[in-house]
């Protein structure tokens, strides 16, 4: 029993590594506590072939069919943008199609309107633009070896957050982050690499940055229903992942808890109030957005009592150890919890089957590579060309 929940509480956690190879001590934990898979960043990432190198001594010492990820959203996080080319971010993409379907409308009420500008991107099938963003993030990280972008971000863009959120976020409204979304996801399918909707339940109304401080949100549960989770139910049966923020939302039924640990918002209003069945993942639970309100040992167990599936963990060994053992340690102490571990590390390893099914992407050729920077670079310029305010480009 004691070996089943040792692999049933490592099979649950995500975890980060520090440099662009392992350590000793690396691979030392990593053989004992076998995670879920691996999550990369800037600090491990120098080209494909080192990445790659990194991924595969990593993930060997995981569970089956692990996972690869990286945060690839474009703009301000693009793990990539010093080994590849930089990527344009959701906000100025979105930007530039609305701009690109500008002279199928017909008056300047249409022009104002949300609605008529998506109803022309459908007619004129001009959402190709957003859906190459999501194919090039495909290929780019597919690239490096990764098989997971924790992408899109499906935040609403408000002023209340834009300090925070910055061009992360697509689009003020429902509608056009959906828009957005469903696009991306599409680009990210055509190539096989699975997507990841964030910020469950939504940051838009932060104006504290969860990295450091857990930002208190004041919208009421009818505002965030009609508005911040109206990406998540239309995009329930199309997001393979969904991550769960750090944010506390006290004019709900949530109260000061942050989401990450909060059965309200995780079982009660994803899985069963908008019918999610995917993957729900944390967000780095090494964020003060959760340490400050309660211990990693607790926050671990609290996460996946919730109905968390998975807890990323992003830096230090010490608290990617502190959270296994505060996981076996409640297994070994409550049977409830037990059950509810080993069950929960089986449905993720079905899942993890199926979304994975295809094995690791093969490398490209140098030639390859250089073709695709090169398209990126030109989908840059393209996307800046189109923001408002640029200068017409000579033809």
């Amino acid at each position: 029993m004691t070996a089943n929940l040792r692999h049933a509480a490592g099979s649950l956690l995500v975890v980060g590594l520090g440099s662009r190879e392992l350590t000793n001590l690396e691979r030392a934990w990593l053989k004992l506590v076998r995670p879920a898979g691996i999550v990369l960043f800037r600090r491990n990432i120098e080209d494909p072939r080192q990445t790659r190198a990194l991924l595969n001594e990593a993930t060997a010492l995981c569970v089956a069919y692990s996972f690869r990820c990286v945060d690839m959203e474009g703009g301000t996080v693009d793990r990539l943008r010093d080994a590849l080319a930089p990527m344009p971010s959701a906000q100025a993409v979105t930007r530039a199609a609305k701009r690109a379907f500008l002279p199928f409308l017909t008056t300047k009420e249409e022009i104002r309107s949300a609605q008529a500008v998506t109803l022309a991107a459908r007619r004129t099938g001009k959402n190709m633009l957003i859906r190459e963003h999501g194919e090039l993030v495909a290929r780019g990280v597919k690239a490096f070896g990764f098989n997971t972008t924790l992408a899109p971000v499906v935040d609403l863009a408000l002023p209340e957050s834009a300090g925070v959120l910055g061009t992360r976020a697509a689009a003020a409204t429902a509608a056009d982050v959906v828009d957005y979304a469903r696009n991306f996801l599409a680009g990210l399918a055509k190539f096989g690499v699975v997507g990841c909707g964030k910020h469950f339940p939504g940051l838009g109304g932060a104006t504290l940055d969860s990295h450091l401080e857990t930002p208190a949100i004041r919208r009421g549960g009818r505002e965030l229903w009609h508005k911040d989770l109206a990406p998540y139910r239309e995009l329930r049966h199309e997001l393979p992942m969904i991550m769960v923020n750090h944010a506390a939302y006290p004019d709900t039924r949530g109260k000061d808890r942050p989401a990450s640990a909060s059965p309200y918002w995780i079982t009660t209003m994803l899985r069963k109030r908008l019918g999610y069945w995917g993957i729900i993942f944390s967000d780095d639970m090494e964020m003060g957005g959760i340490l400050k309100f309660m211990p990693m040992e607790e926050a671990a167990v609290a996460a996946i009592r919730a109905g968390m599936d998975l807890l990323e963990i992003c830096h230090s060994p010490e608290f990617i150890l502190r959270a296994y053992e505060a996981l076996i340690d409640e297994g070994e102490r409550s049977a409830t919890f037990r059950k509810m571990l080993l069950a929960r590390a089986a449905q993720t390893a079905r899942q993890r089957a199926k979304l994975f099914a295809n094995g690791v992407p093969p490398a490209l050729s140098e030639r390859q590579f250089e073709a695709l920077r090169v398209r990126i670079l030109r989908f840059q310029e393209t996307v800046a060309n189109a923001q408002p305010g640029a200068k017409d480009q000579p033809a």
